[in-house]
């Protein structure tokens, strides 16, 4: 009867942690739609609410970390048991810094004073953005479920996220080349891509920690990382 009891309250540790991990999920999602959209309308005050918004997904954090070390205090789980702690923890870590790379675009709402807003540009950014968004919700659904071959998707999407990231670097250089009016407001959206495709990073980190839970063993195999260098080369004229 005590073993059947602490499954039981193992079971409601685990139920507890995977909602908070759900609800942090949806928050972090919430908060790269809102970040690029508060860019591409220049809405500084949903800039704001993203900044300020930021501080629940860290509590959402510290908390999962702290329940789930209580957890293995109380239970102390092995194999299969642990990796479904430890694999929550690993996720609420990669969706607080996407947390805060969200954080990071909505910064730069205000600093986009310019009037010069190519359309072109603008839309690559979108389509990096809903790319992203899907796959790091994807890859949560996919961890909801312990759905292995749905977050290799994830893992394997990565690349066309990086090339994807690659020419909007080409398309922003191109701009900043030709008139150097356009060099400031070229910088911000580097720096907004490339915080994108390091969100797309962490949807491609918990398609691992996926892979670890299930498989009880890290990925071996190296990440299909898109060529990034394309841009250090066009920049440097070699």
């Amino acid at each position: 009867m005590a073993s059947e009891h602490t499954a039981k309250a193992f079971d409601e540790d685990l139920q507890e942690l995977n909602r908070l991990v759900a609800e942090m999920g949806g928050l972090a999602e919430r908060q790269i739609v809102d970040s690029v959209d508060a860019l591409v309308r220049r809405d500084a005050t949903l800039g704001k609410r993203v900044v300020a918004f930021d501080l629940e997904i860290d509590k959402l954090q510290r908390l999962i970390e702290e329940r789930a070390v209580l957890t293995i205090a109380r239970r102390q789980p092995m194999a299969v048991d642990l990796r479904e702690i430890v694999g929550a923890m690993r996720v609420a870590i990669d969706l607080e810094r996407i947390g805060d790379l969200a954080k990071n675009i909505a910064k730069r709402v205000t600093a986009l004073d310019s009037d010069f807003h190519p359309l072109k540009l603008i839309r690559g950014l979108e389509h990096m953005t809903d790319l992203v968004q899907s796959q790091v919700k994807s890859v949560l659904d996919a961890y909801a479920a312990h759905d292995l071959p749905a977050a290799m998707a994830v893992w394997k999407g990565d690349e066309e996220v990086d090339a994807i990231c690659t020419s909007l670097f080409r398309e922003l250089l191109t701009y900043m080349m030709e008139d150097p009016r356009n060099i400031g407001l070229c910088i911000h959206l580097m720096f907004c891509a490339k915080n994108i495709e390091r969100i797309g990073d962490h949807a491609t980190n918990i398609a691992e920690t996926v892979f670890y839970m299930i498989e009880g063993q890290p990925m071996l195999d190296p990440r299909p990382k898109g060529d990034m260098t394309t841009f250090a080369t066009a920049v440097s004229g070699n």
